[in-house]
């Protein structure tokens, strides 16, 4: 039985744990699979839920951070070498960044037969200097040389790395696209929507408009905000704004709002209406999500954004900026796009699925079928055993 090494940056909620987390649970029976990684950072929402609903115990390595770290960046180095020489892996497949590192690094000191890594955000831009940025394509294109596979989780994301960035060869790099299990966003719509927007207190004719995620600079929830405001002045119709999540610019956001004369409420602990509401984290977010009408995405770069796969498996229109890997994600008919930091034409987008109930609904019955099979787990977990097989072949020629 061929043994795979899964090695992750860190166990936060977002695209990457589910990813691994479903192909450690259900890739082919053939494969033996242990998952390893750091665990979440300060400011992050934990994803153990993820994993113990699926009955996953990962090895916790904490030394495995998101920075460089020499001295937690030689240790997790030397512990994924002793856990490579006691599980003698015939993959090692790592995902992100610092995962992909150490962990192709030791798995091709240790003469690991086949070495996978899977890029998912980018890596390249909006989030470091110039300098940075180079130094870090020189180490991606090292490291690509040590690596059997890389994996694009879209087909935007395989043209940066083959002929932008130049990281790989093109007949290296595969596209597999994330999988999840999307079931609970098809079953019992009305009934949650009805409980969310009981306990929120929204009324029937108001029209919802949630950006759900991390509050972080790179999402850009000023954007949000005031593409809302603008809105407010423009509409003939009820709105109102959900901030789902929370994170580091959760005070920054708040101060906005305030500059912008948006009423807003902490909910639940102050219960009243309010034309914005911040909900921080909710676990079952196909609630949030049943009780919206549109969902909006703000980042100034982004990988595969969870949210809008999300978003449109609960059969809700999209509004994002045109950013990293997120035009991939959406049915040319579902999503709205503008540039990021465009605050006018965003707010135009917003505006035309907010003043046009048709489209809305016409948007919202295209957009479960897009993804229904698109980003269904199966069809990830049978492509990834597929790449396995044909590359374990290889490696043993």
């Amino acid at each position: 039985m061929p043994k795979i090494l899964r090695i992750i940056n860190r166990f936060n909620l977002g695209g990457p744990t589910y990813n691994v987390a479903y192909l450690t649970k259900y890739l082919a029976p053939e494969f033996e699979t242990l998952l390893i990684g750091g665990d979440k950072e300060e400011g992050e929402d934990s994803s153990t839920f993820i994993l113990d609903d699926l009955g996953i115990k990962p090895l916790i390595i904490p030394e495995i951070k998101r920075e460089i770290d020499l001295k937690n960046d030689r240790a997790a180095y030397k512990k994924i070498k002793e856990i490579i020489s006691e599980f003698k892996p015939d993959i090692v497949h790592t995902h992100a960044s610092k995962a992909g590192a150490l962990g192709r690094l030791a798995a091709a000191k240790m003469k690991v037969p086949v070495i996978v890594h899977t890029f998912h955000g980018h890596v390249f831009h909006s989030y470091f200097g110039k300098a940075k940025t180079g130094f870090y394509k020189s180490v991606e294109r090292y490291l690509a040389k040590k690596s059997s596979a890389i994996i694009a989780i879209s087909p935007l994301q395989k043209n940066e790395l083959v002929n932008i960035h130049k990281i790989a060869p093109e007949e290296k790099v595969k596209v597999i696209s994330l999988g999840f299990d999307l079931s609970r966003f098809f079953t019992q719509r009305e009934e949650n929507r009805k409980k969310f927007r009981s306990e929120y207190l929204i009324d029937e004719d108001e029209i919802v408009i949630s950006i759900i995620g991390r509050l972080a600079p790179v999402k850009n929830h000023g954007l949000f905000l005031k593409a809302f405001a603008d809105i407010q002045t423009r509409s003939s119709k009820k709105v109102r704004a959900f901030i789902v999540g929370d994170g580091e610019t959760r005070v920054q956001t708040e101060q906005l709002a305030k500059q912008l004369n948006i009423d807003f409420v902490d909910f639940p602990n102050e219960k009243r209406k309010a034309p914005l509401v911040f909900t921080s984290w909710i676990k079952e977010i196909e609630f949030p999500l049943a009780g919206s009408d549109i969902v909006c995405l703000t980042s100034d770069n982004e990988g595969t954004p969870v949210s809008l796969i999300e978003a449109q498996a609960a059969g809700k229109p999209v509004v994002s900026t045109n950013v990293g890997g997120i035009r991939d994600l959406l049915h040319p008919e579902i999503g709205l796009l503008s540039e990021k930091g465009d605050v006018k034409k965003f707010a135009e987008n917003l505006l035309f699925l907010v003043e046009n109930p048709e489209k809305l609904s016409q948007f919202s019955k295209q957009a479960t079928e897009f993804v229904r099979e698109r980003f269904h787990y199966q069809r990830l977990t049978r492509e990834m055993a597929e790449l396995y097989r044909v590359l374990l072949l290889k490696g043993h020629e």
